[in-house]
């Protein structure tokens, strides 16, 4: 992974993000994320050989190859060919004000006993998976899973340690964090 710290705010955690992602049996997968870009995108692709799933903008739409791309290509007499697509619109009701409902239901959880919509062992791997982006970014190097903890925590020592940031003094104020969550 590639991670720039601070590229475009003053902090010390990355605020840019580029990592490439491997798993077995060969599946690949990039992750890219930025707080410098405005409008900035907020875009889902899945690929596979029967084609590719794209959400953005509150829409979902299936781009279907019409037969296994995998099987076109070994039959297929020319190198640049491509099975017909089709595009299909897939309807989905997209979940509203996303974090003031996980807000909502965590303190319904807590006065009324409510079962938790995202427990927080279900974010355990996502944060693994940040640290691992990280680590791999500080050191240079591939990550492999499980994330070795204590050489991550060495890592963040070593970086705190080496800290140069000047503090600026902010006045105190609101701030409307609906901003930074972008469709």
């Amino acid at each position: 992974a590639f991670c720039q710290l601070g590229r475009f705010h003053q902090i010390e955690v990355e605020d840019q993000v580029t990592a490439y992602l491997e798993w077995p049996g060969g599946v690949t997968g990039t992750f890219i994320t930025s707080t410098g870009e405005a409008p900035g995108t907020n875009r889902l692709e899945i690929s596979g050989s029967r084609g590719r799933l794209v959400l953005e903008n509150d829409r979902l739409t299936f781009l279907r190859n019409a037969c296994d791309l995998v099987d076109y290509n070994r039959t297929s007499k020319s190198g640049f060919a491509k099975p017909e697509i089709w595009s299909v619109e897939i309807p989905f009701a997209n979940a509203p004000a996303q974090h003031a409902t996980l807000m909502q239901n965590f303190v319904e959880a807590i006065r009324e006993g409510k079962p938790l919509l995202a427990p927080g062992a279900d974010g355990v791997g996502s944060v693994e998976l940040a640290n691992a982006m990280l680590y791999s970014s500080l050191t240079g190097g591939t990550v492999e899973f499980p994330l070795d903890g204590a050489a991550y925590e060495a890592r963040l020592h070593r970086l705190i340690s080496e800290s140069t940031l000047q503090k600026k003094v902010v006045e105190g104020g609101t701030d409307d964090f609906a901003k930074s969550f972008r469709r």
